[in-house]
């Protein structure tokens, strides 16, 4: 009898740790679709980035994790400058950053993050995330693209907006554990929408396996793509608080006490950093599964455990990823609408929560900066190598095999790089937060 109530509690676990992925499923698979990541990878990085969370927590935090928006826009980029690879070594380096900010967390308690990283600079740098992507959402929504109309702009424009329609509606109206699939919904109205006008390619279907390993990628490690990314991780690990205390009101625990915000943020980088090293988008805590936690009741971690090992085993489910590559750009135009949008409010909600005051004339100069400088391409040129003349002279004196005379050679170019945009952004923001007095009452 107790071996039967005990199978039956594992099968009720099980069963609700997929329903808890299923929640996420819409989330999860549209940073890899709009970045051009593996989704199976995805999958993967998602299971293995919560057990890693588990562990570094105790198994007392019941959240799941999986694919952070924000790197949308600097994984883009990153890919477009630099490549997959040196992209992934960069988001490793923003997961170091978590672990940097844990040990500070450890140390100086949590009101160290709130001195240099308040709500006055996260708010408008994590408006400047969804902002800076608008174009994109705007021109895939358009049919158009890399500057190429592919899909005739009223056919685009029928399907993006339906899907984007949907997306709200079911947001807005939909009850229960519908209400927190809205993106799921939006996708399968425009995918089948997309069929209907023939812009589906199954093409991609030939001589695919039922099951193969995912399509991992090694990263590398360049300097220019690590400046670039690392900045970027300051907004979603201040985020991460808002995360964790949002699953401690909904359950009734103080997670920031036991286990501690140290190791949840330690847990978050670890898993980040994880799933880079595998080829996948960085991690973080999703509110779709703690809406769904709330809604359900199920405040057991063990069912993210679940929830993990089901994301993994999904993952080597070949056809699943390439279904979800069929899935035209304007589809993913009219999600992206309006999750790009979101972003920027989340950023918005961040200063009105806090009541930050814009009369404040600091206040109103850092807000301002902040937002120039990320939206309007502000960029600084930086130079790196270049030897000193001594060492250039004597290289060029010195008699080198042939295979070092190209090395030789390029030691005369200093490497430039660009540090703008988010990156740029942030940094300044916590310069001006740090530097800026106090303004004076009347």
């Amino acid at each position: 009898m107790t071996q039967a109530r005990t199978l039956q509690s594992v099968a009720r676990d099980a069963l609700t740790g997929g329903q808890m992925l299923f929640v996420a499923f819409g989330a999860l698979v549209l940073v890899p679709l709009i970045t051009g990541l593996d989704p199976n990878v995805a999958f993967f990085t998602a299971g293995i980035g919560t057990l890693i969370f588990q562990f570094c927590t105790k198994r007392q935090v019941p959240v799941f994790l999986a694919s952070s928006f924000a790197f949308i826009a600097p994984i883009s980029a990153g890919i477009g400058n630099w490549g997959v690879a040196d992209t992934l070594g960069g988001l490793i380096a923003a997961g170091g950053l978590y672990l940097v900010l844990s040990a500070l967390v450890k140390w100086r308690g949590v009101g160290m993050l709130h001195r240099y990283l308040p709500p006055v600079v996260v708010g408008p740098v994590i408006m400047v995330i969804g902002l800076n992507l608008a174009p994109v959402a705007v021109s895939q929504a358009m049919g158009v693209l890399s500057g190429e109309q592919v899909v005739d702009p009223s056919t685009a424009l029928f399907i993006s907006i339906s899907t984007l329609t949907t997306t709200l509606l079911v947001a807005i109206l939909g009850r229960g554990i519908f209400r927190l699939i809205p993106i799921l919904a939006g996708i399968t109205v425009g995918y089948s929408l997309s069929l209907y006008f023939g812009l589906v390619d199954f093409s991609k279907f030939a001589n695919v396996p039922w099951f193969a390993m995912p399509n991992f990628t090694a990263p590398s490690f360049n300097w220019e793509a690590i400046l670039f990314i690392l900045p970027v991780a300051i907004a979603p690990a201040i985020e991460h608080i808002g995360d964790i205390l949002a699953i401690s009101s909904v359950t009734g625990k103080d997670y920031l006490k036991k286990p501690g915000l140290h190791r949840t943020m330690l847990g978050d980088g670890l898993a980040t950093m994880a799933a880079a090293a595998f080829g996948g988008p960085p991690n973080t805590t999703y509110s779709e599964v703690t809406g769904a936690v709330m809604l359900t009741k199920a405040f057991n971690p063990v069912i993210m455990t679940w929830a993990a090992v089901i994301a993994i085993l999904v993952s080597f489910t070949a056809p699943l990823g390439v279904f979800l590559q069929t899935i035209p750009t304007v589809v993913m135009g009219g999600i992206m609408t309006l999750l790009f949008g979101s972003i920027a409010v989340v950023g918005m909600n961040t200063l009105v929560r806090h009541k930050v005051d814009l009369n404040d004339a600091r206040n109103l100069c850092i807000v301002s900066v902040i937002l120039i400088f990320g939206i309007g391409g502000m960029a600084i040129n930086i130079s790196v190598g270049g030897p000193a003349a001594e060492m250039l002279e004597l290289c060029k004196q010195t008699p080198l095999a042939s295979n070092m005379v190209e090395a030789c050679a390029n030691l005369e170019k200093p490497r430039n790089f660009a540090l703008q945009g988010i990156a740029l952004c942030s940094i300044v923001g916590i310069l001006l937060n740090l530097l800026l007095p106090k303004s004076k009452p009347e």
